[in-house]
């Protein structure tokens, strides 16, 4: 039986076929792939992912130069091809901090100088706040930390991401853009006690990219925001013990990202959905209502009816 906040009937906690990187239909050949915070992790794991679906090129980034350096040697050893003479996918790191505006644009202008266009941009890094007091007895800088890079350096890296300098264009406009947003259950759950920072900060990130898919048609940059599910990581690791909870398995979250970054999830544009939910069940089961409900798994306040603007009739965000 699927949890109450499931909606399809088969609730996974490990990967499954529909999303194995391996298939044909999802295979990332000639890609770049961006991963923030992919040295340790989910970032790793959805790296591993896209390596193997025949990525091109997989690009790290995250704030510590030796745990990206030791991804990246582990990447290079497991990826090696037939002949081991050289990796079949190319992997290179950049120290990035995404609470720092300078840091972003160096990426960005490092990558432009040497003609990388990325294909596809996962925002995966995070910043988690310790367990703390209660909402109203925390300290502003504390809030403000979360929103600097949950919210401030997520943006500026979708930005940098759009408006690459180097984008290729085809004959019916841009190269098409692939934007994976890994957010959370705590944007539309009671969240976990003393987790304000992180989960109001992760909410706005997801309701922001919802505008900009509303304002970027899918040919032009497909983007989707997902839950990844319950993961042992080495931030869960801080607060709790592993026998705390039946975790997830990485591989499940790592290669749903694969699946998002393919033109089989096309369908899911603007949206937030969870890693667990079956996406072949998913879409024989709700496609009709996403077409119907502009506002259907996104995040926003819903229920008000359609109201007069100046003359400009303006709708609220449920029917479209």
């Amino acid at each position: 039986m699927s949890p109450p906040n499931s909606l399809t009937n088969t609730f996974h906690r490990d990967t499954y076929p529909a999303i194995w990187p391996t298939k044909p239909s999802l295979s990332q050949a000639g890609r770049t792939v961006l991963i923030t915070g992919g040295g340790r992790g989910i970032g790793f794991e959805i790296a591993r992912s896209f390596a193997k679906a025949s990525a091109s090129r997989i690009i790290l980034v995250g704030r510590r130069t030796s745990v990206l350096e030791e991804a990246v040697e582990k990447l290079r050893k497991e990826f090696i091809s037939k002949d081991n003479s050289a990796p079949t996918t190319e992997f290179i790191s950049r120290l990035t901090d995404l609470g720092t505006d300078s840091s972003i644009s160096a990426l960005w202008d490092f990558l432009n100088s040497r003609n990388i266009f990325v294909r596809v941009l996962v925002l995966n890094a995070a910043h988690v706040t310790p367990w703390g007091p209660d909402t109203l007895e925390m300290d502003k800088q504390d809030l403000m930390e979360a929103f600097d890079v949950n919210v401030g350096g997520n943006f500026l890296m979708a930005k940098k991401f759009v408006k690459q300098v180097s984008r290729p264009l085809r004959p019916t406009g841009p190269e098409q853009l692939n934007l994976i947003n890994i957010s959370t259950a705590n944007i539309h759950m009671m969240p976990l006690p003393n987790q304000t920072p992180y989960a109001t900060s992760k909410s706005a990130f997801t309701t922001l990219i919802g505008r900009i898919a509303d304002e970027r048609p899918v040919e032009d940059v497909q983007i989707i925001s997902f839950n990844p599910g319950a993961l042992y990581s080495e931030t869960a690791a801080n607060f709790f013990e592993e026998s705390y909870y039946k975790w997830d398995e990485m591989a499940l979250p790592a290669d749903y990202a694969v699946w998002a970054a393919s033109p089989e999830a096309s369908w899911l544009h603007g949206r937030f959905v969870w890693a667990h939910w079956d996406v072949d069940e998913l879409k024989a089961e709700i496609l009709k209502r996403l077409q119907e409900e502009k506002g259907f798994l996104r995040v926003a306040v819903q229920g008000l009816p359609e109201f007069d603007f100046g003359g400009l009739r303006v709708a609220p965000y449920t029917r479209g």
